[in-house]
């Protein structure tokens, strides 16, 4: 398995400039934007990727079973692609944001604080049984989450029977075992799904999807993204660069270039005000409760990850299909332009390359592929 980065390399997080690509100036590596995929060094075997605004922390899974990361890396040495400098051997899964690292253990989670120098985290849990431990998909623990600000553990009910969790800006979007979805946090975009603007302080049920199991979910900063059992991908929130995959008005004006007469604008499915002489174009700015998108026709969605203002999903017959905002080119169409909807990187299919996984940091996304020959056999 081969993973690639693209978008937002300020801090070397995707790739870092070598001696030996100081004198090419059309190499990638030190690039702020990255618009085209670009294989990650030093992966090989089995590892997962987790991404915050200006890291990126590499899990690997075989033999080694550590962490290593990239990026604005205070806690670390000076490398560019470091282990962290306390004892990782047999961690199982890690996440990151910009202030703290949470690795998980077969018997304890360790949370530790990226702007301090104590050599101890600064929160932790004891799991006690083997039951507790095949529960622990972060950022859920036993009990309930964990967050990147403090308070650091929030406790959920048992009632919900967490499978996993999703964490946006202001909001949380969570999927039960029987494949209900639950929403709480903020709610002035609509990411709440709820079909209002107002915030929610415990989890509530999204009752639009009430009925159709879901199989996995995930957060941007102001949208939420899940996908049904039968491949089905449903979003809400805000859409302001299209990161729903449906019309933006301000996508629009920017690819027009030209004066237009103002579109109406909707906010969930609220009718839109028709002239009587001319149909207006319809625009989404929130969408306050689930809608279906059509990402491919002929195939159906495997797996979906969002970014801040962008989105990336995977169909099972491995492509990948980018929307949103792609300002420093987390789109992989190799340019900067955002979209309003699902368009394949074809960069995967001109490699012959199966796309199997996509992790989403804020400004960047991140890609597993394997050849395409390597499935057959």
């Amino acid at each position: 398995m081969r993973w690639f980065g693209f978008g937002f390399n300020a801090f070397a997080q995707i790739c870092v400039q070598e001696k030996s690509d100081k004198e090419d100036s059309s190499s990638a590596a030190g690039e702020v934007k990255v618009n085209v995929p670009i294989e990650l060094k030093n992966h090989v075997g089995r590892s997962k990727i987790r991404a915050s605004w200006s890291r990126r922390a590499s899990l690997f899974l075989d033999e080694e079973k550590s962490v290593r990361l990239a990026g604005f890396c205070a806690f670390i040495s000076n490398e560019s692609f470091s282990p962290v400098m306390v004892d990782t051997r047999g961690c199982r899964d890690a996440i990151i944001s910009e202030t703290h690292l949470t690795l998980a253990f077969p018997d304890r989670i360790e949370c530790w604080d990226l702007q301090s120098k104590e050599k101890v985290p600064s929160w932790s849990m004891e799991i006690l049984t083997q039951s507790q431990n095949s529960d622990v998909n972060l950022p859920l623990v036993p009990g309930g989450y964990i967050s990147s600000k403090t308070p650091i553990f929030h406790s959920l009910s048992s009632h919900l029977q967490a499978k996993s969790l999703a964490l946006g800006g202001e909001h949380a979007i969570l999927l039960t075992a029987a494949g209900a979805v639950y929403t709480w946090g903020q709610g002035s975009h609509g990411e709440l799904g709820h079909g209002g603007l107002i915030p929610e302080e415990e989890p509530r049920t999204v009752e639009a999807l009430w009925g159709m199991s879901m199989r996995s979910v995930a957060a941007g900063g102001w949208h939420s993204v899940c996908v049904g059992d039968g491949g089905d991908l449903y979003v809400w929130g805000w859409n302001e660069s299209g990161q729903l995959g449906l019309p933006s008005r301000g996508l629009s004006k920017a690819s027009q270039q030209k004066s237009e007469p103002q579109a109406g604008e909707l906010c969930g499915s609220v009718s839109a005000c028709l002239g009587e002489e001319r149909h207006e174009e319809v625009f989404i700015s929130i969408q306050a409760f689930p809608a279906l998108v059509d990402v491919s026709p002929s195939c159906e969605i495997r797996t979906v990850s969002c970014g801040s203002r962008h989105t990336a999903a995977v169909t099972t017959t491995g492509c990948l299909y980018t929307w949103g905002w792609g300002e420093y080119g987390q789109l992989g169409h190799q340019t900067t332009t955002s979209l309003d909807e699902p368009k394949c990187v074809e960069f995967f299919r001109n490699e012959s390359l199966h796309v199997v996984d996509v992790v989403c940091g804020p400004w960047n996304t991140f890609t597993a592929a394997v050849k395409k020959e390597v499935l057959a056999t």
